[in-house]
């Protein structure tokens, strides 16, 4: 029987092998994406410098009142639009995409199709 622990252990193994390949720098941060049952987190993270430019959740304010369940498609849409939103006011046009081990389907590919409709490259 698989065990919740076991899939978080092989997510994160892909998390690690997609990680060797891909860093984010100033001119092109890395948009990380955590997802969990009932929300969804992302940021731009530059990796040199080791600092978050700008981050958006289904926890924002902005948010909250204008999704029910953080845990939807919807809801991922939403936070992808506001990520995009606050990276544009930051300068940041392009960004190398970090799916965190999860599959690029359902929520995940939400969250990345909102942020390239709103203006992100990657």
């Amino acid at each position: 029987m698989i065990t919740k622990g076991d899939k978080n252990k092989a997510r994160l193994k892909r998390h690690l092998r997609v990680r060797k390949k891909i860093n984010g720098t100033v001119a092109r941060p890395r948009l990380s994406v955590f997802r969990s049952a009932k929300h969804m987190y992302a940021q731009l993270i530059d990796d040199v410098q080791g600092v978050t430019l700008a981050a958006a959740s289904t926890q924002d304010k902005e948010l909250t009142e204008a999704i029910g369940n953080g845990g939807s498609v919807e809801a991922a849409r939403k936070v992808g639009e506001l990520l995009a939103k606050r990276a544009q006011a930051k300068g940041v046009n392009q960004v190398v995409f970090d799916r965190g081990g999860y599959l690029y389907h359902g929520r995940i590919q939400a969250l990345a199709d909102a942020a390239r409709e709103a203006g992100l490259e990657f």
